[in-house]
């Protein structure tokens, strides 16, 4: 009998042996003890325990919930007008934030308390079905270049760099739903030491086009490029890009073909800087274009640039684990 039976079975008796003379205890016992295979002294210790009557109806205790729907719904409105930052950014963006939630929602001191006290776990939590809701997958148009692989380095190990320079590019597709025809793309370039972020918007993904725009881009960034780190597309893996390099002494490299972790940094920014701002409809016309651009050269840098924190994994360490010599 598994443990679960022999409870029930002890429950079920134990009223009754308490109730009958000591001949019929013994019988009781006798018939316990062969069935269970426990020793005699124990089922006695068993049988004469208080009975403990379970509570009918007991509701579950709960925590109070320390921050409402008011709460809430300030860290949302200020979580979607940031643009969906990441929980730990959202933390930080709460402070700088606190006079314009003053203003717009007339929150009390209680309440502003609470804000300013809640982690970002919680935050995680409490915001999680909005998140869900939010959320959608990131589809890639990027062909593989076929020049210049041997001129160019792979590049696939950790950025350790203490000076600022050295930089990812990508291209985000506005295609919409269909991939035919002209279609616009953002050319999205980010520094790895200081995070600092420039787009341009090209109609079509042509090498001339690419180039121009890395031009213009590396002009707006406040620092010298030193190096550009992207896939292997045909946008930049190409003798025009190539040459670009070598006239302005920026080294190129590239990642491993079909491995997006190769490039975390520039990935991540696609999401932050274009694709949430964007969305995936389509945009093929030069004065799309012209509108993107107009919005990439001024609000949108200087609001990501320079009113929006950023987060970075300080240092990472690798882990040495032991072994038995003698196995």
């Amino acid at each position: 009998m598994s443990k679960k039976a022999i409870r029930g079975y002890i429950q079920a008796i134990r009223k009754r042996y308490r109730q009958v003379s000591r001949k019929v205890k013994r019988f009781i016992l006798d018939e316990f003890c062969t069935i269970t295979g426990y020793n005699r002294k124990y089922a006695i210790r068993k049988f004469n325990e208080p009975l403990q009557e379970r509570a009918k109806n007991k509701q579950p205790q709960r925590r109070k919930a320390i921050y409402g729907l008011k709460v809430i719904s300030v860290i949302a409105a200020v979580w979607e007008a940031a643009g969906y930052p990441c929980s730990t950014r959202l933390k930080a963006l709460l402070v700088l934030w606190m006079p314009w939630i003053r203003r717009r929602y007339a929150i009390s001191a209680e309440i502003e308390k609470k804000l300013l006290s809640i982690t970002p776990r919680q935050m995680d939590r409490r915001l999680k079905s909005r998140k869900t809701k939010a959320g959608k997958r990131i589809y890639g148009r990027t062909k593989p270049g076929t020049l210049l692989k041997h001129q160019i380095p792979i590049k696939a190990d950790y950025w350790d760099v203490n000076t600022p320079g050295w930089t990812e590019v990508d291209t985000v597709s506005h295609s919409g739903s269909s991939a035919e025809g002209l279609f616009a793309y953002t050319v999205n370039q980010t520094d790895i030491l200081t995070t600092w972020v420039e787009s341009r918007a090209v109609l079509g993904k042509g090498e001339k086009g690419v180039v121009e725009a890395l031009e213009e881009m590396a002009l707006a960034f406040p620092f010298q490029i030193r190096g550009i780190d992207s896939d292997n597309g045909s946008e930049f893996v190409n003798w025009h890009l190539f040459r670009h390099c070598e006239k302005r002494h920026i080294q190129p490299f590239r990642s491993r073909p079909y491995k997006k972790d190769d490039n975390a940094h520039i990935e991540q920014k696609n999401w932050t800087h274009v694709r949430k701002l964007t969305g995936w409809d389509r945009y093929d016309t030069p004065e799309a274009v012209a509108a993107l651009n107009d919005l990439y050269r001024k609000e949108l840098s200087l609001f990501m640039n320079h009113f929006m924190p950023s987060t970075k994994t300080p240092q990472k360490k690798a882990c040495r684990i032991k072994t038995d010599q003698g196995l």
